[in-house]
């Protein structure tokens, strides 16, 4: 069963009355942050009149809105850097695996991009566009993310250089799997859009994701 998890936050005049009160303002913290198992950190959802971006806990069930949850990448995610091109000339990288048994074995999230809960017969084509709209480290635009499958084919890659591989259309009712990477340790801000068309009106949904690879 899915369960939609959310974030109480201060708000209003109970947080002018903190304020008040003497405590230092503090930026908010995600209240759940997910390190290991099977989690789809793109789902996409249709609930009849708008498209929306989650993070499924597969182990759990529950589901996250983006801005609730930080994606922890430990350092033993550290491997030996596979030598494509695209990932820099660092030794190591930081990797999300693209099997469950590698992510299990190394204690690691196992990344999902998802589409199984969106109905065939209601978008066009039967298919969406996931497109990397931006990312950050320490809140300065990187080039060090990227998505990979099997031997080097990139799916995504901030590498602002190019505009080649910032979008990839998947099926509906689907699920997919690759090697997520990071070439530097540091703080992350990916924000990703899912599209698709529904009655000829173009739908969309445009989330950031936060993840925090330590070293």
């Amino acid at each position: 069963m899915r369960t939609l998890a959310r974030t109480l936050t201060l708000s209003g005049s109970l947080a002018a009355a903190v304020a008040l009160g003497g405590l230092a303002a503090t930026p908010a913290l995600a209240a759940t942050t997910l390190s290991s198992g099977h989690v789809d950190v793109l789902d996409a959802e249709w609930d009849g009149a708008d498209l929306h971006l989650h993070v499924h806990d597969e182990e759990t069930g529950t589901e996250y809105e983006p801005a609730d949850v930080t994606l922890s990448v430990p350092a033993a995610a550290k491997v030996a850097n596979p030598g494509y091109g695209f990932l820099g000339a660092g030794s190591q990288v930081w990797l999300l695996p693209d099997t469950e048994a590698e992510a299990d074995a190394a204690g690691v999230l196992f990344p999902g991009i998802s589409t199984e809960h969106l109905t065939t017969g209601v978008l066009a084509n039967n298919n969406v566009t996931y497109r990397l709209v931006s990312a950050t480290r320490n809140g300065a635009a990187t080039e060090d993310f990227s998505i990979y499958a099997g031997s080097g084919s990139r799916w995504f890659d901030s590498n602002t250089a190019t505009t080649s591989y910032k979008s990839r259309t998947f099926a509906v009712a689907t699920h997919n799997h690759a090697n997520w990477a990071f070439e530097e340790a540091g703080t992350y801000r990916l924000t990703f859009r899912v599209q698709g068309t529904v009655g000829g009106v173009t739908e969309s949904a445009t989330e950031t994701f936060t993840v925090v690879v330590s070293s």
